[in-house]
C-alpha cells in the first residue's frame, strides 16, 4: 500500500452531511487514482446499510463488496471535520464525527488498515490530535505506523 500522501487529506473541512463527508472523503480516492467515481456511491451505499460511525468521533467509510470492482489500487484519504458532521441515523442519538477516513483496499489489504484505524483511535487523545493538526504532515506524522 502506498503511504499516506499530502493530497489525500483535507484539512478543515465543514460538510454539513454525512453524505457530504463521505463524497470528500471518496473524491480524494478517486482523484488519487485509488478509485473510479462509481465507487463513492459504493461507499454511501455501504452507510445506508451500516453506519460507518465508529464511535470516538471517527468514520471510516468503505465501499461494499459490490463496489470493489471500481477500486484500482488500495489507499486511504483522511477529512479532517474540527467542528464535527453528524453521522447518525434516523431516532439515534447524535453520533459526532471529527475525522473521515476513505478506504479503497484492494484484496483485503483494507481489513488490516482498518484494524490499525481502530486500534490508534481506540485511544480519544490520539482522535484529538488528529481533529486538532494544523497541517497534513502533521496528520502523516501521526498516522505514520497505520499505513
Amino acid at each position: 500500500m502506498q503511504a499516506l500522501q499530502k493530497d489525500m487529506i483535507l484539512l478543515d473541512q465543514h460538510p454539513a452531511t454525512k453524505e457530504e463527508a463521505i463524497r470528500l472523503a471518496g473524491q480524494l480516492l478517486v482523484d488519487s487514482g485509488c478509485a473510479e467515481p462509481e465507487y463513492i456511491e459504493s461507499m454511501q451505499a455501504r452507510n445506508r446499510d451500516v453506519s460507518v460511525y465508529m464511535g470516538n468521533f471517527i468514520a471510516i467509510p468503505h465501499g461494499t463488496d459490490e463496489g470493489k470492482k471500481y477500486i484500482k489500487k488500495t489507499g486511504i484519504s483522511v477529512v479532517q471535520v474540527p467542528m464535527g458532521v453528524d453521522f447518525s441515523g434516523d431516532n439515534e442519538d447524535e453520533k459526532v464525527v471529527t475525522v473521515v477516513f476513505g478506504i479503497a483496499g484492494l484484496n483485503g489489504e483494507h481489513l488490516d488498515i482498518l484494524s490499525k484505524i481502530a486500534v490508534f483511535c481506540s485511544d480519544v487523545n490520539n482522535v484529538v490530535k488528529l481533529a486538532d493538526a494544523k497541517s497534513a504532515d502533521e496528520i502523516i506524522d501521526l498516522l505514520k505506523d497505520i499505513d
